[in-house]
């Protein structure tokens, strides 16, 4: 692993092989093929060839690969800067700020242009630095005004550590080495000595701030979330920086970049932040995609899931760890059983109360291996399905445990957790694990607050922002699978504005396919969705499978499909200035319903684009996935029994819910996958003990057969012991009967053990 990227034994030997082949190879070029060997690209999609390079030099430096002889290049030394013609007149420019006229910030392109050598002698001339090329990632301007050019900016990449900023955001290590790109250095800011205007310099920051998100985006990919600067104590007072809402957090050690020896020769610096983003901290601090730890090859399925879910958890304690694993092989066993029928013994359930009531625990804590274990699942894909939901956790029946809070809009009492997960999913529908999971509890001084009061909260403050939550989640995992193209699938309460402006906001964001529910403006502003979708001709026609509904039987629906490419215009009374957004638009709509039924209609929107009658029926039968996730959520709360646990405390709760989550995720991967590929071999869910004790017990026969039953055969079998009658018409199991069956596997298979052991001669 170098550079945050991983280069096989494979692309080792391809390097060296290119090298040895081709004496002409410039190291530029050969960066620039194994970005493409690696699809390692920027978020705005180019290829990261200079951290290529930088990983190049690296593996060199070990002695790993041989690169191509470096070309000499040509710098512009200072006494050639200083000679380019100066393009300002050295008048005095004095008086208020509004007798300027509009301020104009005029962005510096390449590093030869009239504004790039300006630039370069301004700052060389009067800088108290003097001229040196900024550090990666770069954005410089012109100050301009209808008086002549007043001096300039320069924004960089950031310090890689300042300990003062660093306490003061809060992130780890790790977020900081994947979050670090989004803060941006205010690195270089000059008035010319001539220009005496009061406010200007504040008000030339402010400028900046608000443009520099949209050019920073334009050209990386992604717009930064805090700026930082450094202010030298015994020059300035800072007190412009201050004028402009920026926040000192510190002082830095005196140390440059270089100063690998900590000499401190440098003098000490205030350290001042500007956030550019309402929810900078929360998405700064994200923990970053932890890798799973792989199985030995050795080792087959049986109960090992457990350590590969739960096996990598940073819980502090390696007793912990364990325990938590054991308990997650405990509640597989047992799903429906309560606490301590699950654990078994009295020693482990007092261990597994110290566990789950560990005050340091956190639920994303505890599901972090999951979450990694499912982005290995996904690599395996080509087409993933982020889906999200929300679901109520009801404990009216538990009023006494602390934490909880309303449930539902209305003051009927119910009292609960909220908790919104996202599942991925195969096009297919075989669900291969939790990416996000969020629980929290409803304050009741919100209950009953008014439509028109939720309206005027930023998007931040709101139960709405579990989606942007979810969908940045979603995008770190699709980092992760650059190969895999995954699709963040909601239902209509996930029609938001500000989800679609974030889903484009970066180039390597997953994409989103929601279901509309609000009739927006389109275009001009004086057409509906709806209008403009259904003024389109129909291409096709789909087949869905309807669920029963409302006193109707399921059925098969023919829904006539149409879409369009729209132009979403942002609400007027919360957005002013916010840009539109340009999506895709399927509707489909059934035009012949049966008497009496109410007809089916849906209107989806979609990032991806859609220009034939495939692809939007593509589109369609990704969003029958979403049904998927429900079936998930009725298998936690029926067949875990999530809301019968009884553990006093909402805290408590969440830390069980995030076994009972993964228990509930493998017994419906089960049922799938048994539909999918039912010969393979039993073994790879059950462990020997089980398919024998299973295969005995069904057939009454002690000796088991020479060859495993297959998947299939065995879930039927599992089934069986939850009362699946396997009929002719009865189709496969469902999650319920396996369930069931699975606790009475847990008795059985613990039987056998006994009584084959007695029954061994010795």
């Amino acid at each position: 692993m170098v550079g945050g990227r991983e280069f096989s034994a494979s692309v080792l030997e391809r390097i060296r092989s290119e090298v040895r082949e081709r004496p002409a190879l410039t190291r530029a070029a050969l960066a620039r093929e194994v970005c493409e060997w690696l699809n390692w690209r920027q978020p705005n999609g180019r290829w990261r060839a200079a951290s290529c390079r930088v990983a190049l030099g690296r593996l060199a430096q070990r002695g790993v690969v041989d690169l191509p002889e470096p070309r000499r290049r040509v710098v512009r030394s200072q006494s050639a800067l200083k000679s380019v013609s100066r393009e300002w007149v050295e008048l005095p420019i004095d008086g208020a700020v509004q007798d300027l006229g509009d301020l104009d910030l005029v962005r510096v392109q390449g590093s030869s242009s009239q504004e790039a050598l300006l630039w370069k002698d301004m700052i060389a001339a009067h800088h108290y630095c003097g001229y040196q090329p900024l550090v990666g990632a770069q954005i410089r301007y012109l100050i301009g005004s209808a008086r002549g050019w007043l001096g300039a900016l320069g924004f960089s990449a950031a310090a890689w550590h300042l300990r003062d900023r660093d306490r003061f955001i809060g992130w780890s290590p790790r977020a900081r080495h994947v979050h670090l790109p989004e803060v941006v250095a205010n690195s270089r800011f000059l008035l010319l000595p001539w220009v005496s205007v009061p406010n200007l310099a504040s008000k030339v920051l402010a400028l900046a701030s608000r443009r520099l998100s949209c050019d920073w985006q334009e050209t990386y990919g992604y717009p930064p979330l805090l700026l930082e600067t450094y202010v030298e104590e015994d020059r300035f007072l800072g007190t412009c920086y201050q004028a402009a809402n920026w926040q000192c957090v510190g002082r830095t050690a005196g140390r440059g970049r270089q100063d690998r020896n900590r000499s401190r020769h440098l003098p000490v610096k205030a350290i001042y932040l500007y956030p550019l983003d309402p929810g900078w901290k929360e998405r700064l601090c994200r923990e970053p995609m932890r890798r799973a730890r792989p199985l030995p090859p050795e080792s087959g399925d049986g109960m090992d899931w457990a350590e590969r879910e739960f096996g990598g958890a940073v819980l502090g304690d390696r007793r912990l760890q364990s325990r938590l694993v054991a308990m997650a092989q405990d509640f597989y066993a047992r799903p429906q059983a309560n606490l301590p029928q699950a654990c078994g013994t009295r020693a482990k359930t007092k261990a597994a109360y110290r566990l789950l009531d560990h005050d340091q625990l956190t639920l994303p804590q505890l599901l972090a291996t999951h979450y990694a274990s499912t982005v290995e699942r996904m690599r395996q894909y080509p087409v993933v399905l982020a889906v999200q939901d929300t679901t109520f956790l009801n404990y009216s029946g538990h009023l006494d445990s602390e934490g909880l809070g309303p449930i539902h809009t209305k003051k009927d009492g119910a009292q609960g957790l909220l908790l919104h997960d996202t599942m991925a999913f195969t096009p297919e529908g075989l669900p291969l694990g939790l990416l996000d999971a969020q629980a929290w509890a409803r304050s009741p001084e919100t209950l009953g607050r008014k439509a028109q009061q939720r309206k005027q909260l930023p998007i931040e403050e709101k139960e709405s922002y579990k989606w942007l939550a979810s969908f940045t989640a979603a995008a770190a995992a699709q980092r992760e699978v650059e190969r895999t193209q995954v699709v963040s699938v909601g239902d209509r309460e996930a029609d938001i504005y500000e989800l679609f402006q974030l889903a484009l906001r970066r180039a390597d964001h997953q994409h989103l396919l929601i279901r509309a529910g609000q009739d927006r403006l389109v275009d001009d502003g004086h057409q509906h969705l709806w209008e403009t979708v259904g003024a389109q001709p129909v291409v096709g026609y789909q087949a869905v499978q309807a669920s029963r509904r409302r006193g109707y039987a399921a059925r098969v629906a023919h829904l006539a499909v149409r879409f369009a490419e729209v132009e979403i215009l942002p609400p007027k009374k919360r957005h002013l200035g916010r840009p539109s957004v340009r999506v895709w638009a399927v509707l489909a709509r059934e035009e012949e319903p049966p008497p009496g039924a109410q007809p089916l209609e849906w209107l989806l929107l979609t990032t991806l684009p859609v220009s034939t009658a495939e692809q939007a029926a593509e589109k369609l039968l990704w969003y029958t996935r979403r049904w998927s996730i429900e079936v998930y959520h009725r298998t936690l709360k029926s067949g875990c029994r999530i809301e019968e646990r009884q553990l006093a405390t909402a805290s408590r709760l969440q830390n069980c819910l995030a076994i009972d989550m993964v228990v509930a995720w493998r017994i419906h991967h089960l049922t799938h996958l048994g539909r999918e590929t039912p010969d393979l071999p039993c073994t790879v869910y059950f462990d020997d003990l089980q398919w024998q004790a299973l295969h005995g017990f069904i057939h009454r026969n002690p000796i088991p057969p020479p060859q495993p039953p297959t998947l299939r055969q065995a879930i039927r079998m599992v089934a069986s012991l939850g009362g699946f009658l396997g009929r002719k018409g009865d189709g496969e199991p469902g999650t319920k009967s396996i369930w069931l069956g699975l606790q009475r596997l847990d008795d059985i298979a613990a039987a056998w053990a006994v009584f084959s052991a007695w029954a061994r001669p010795p």
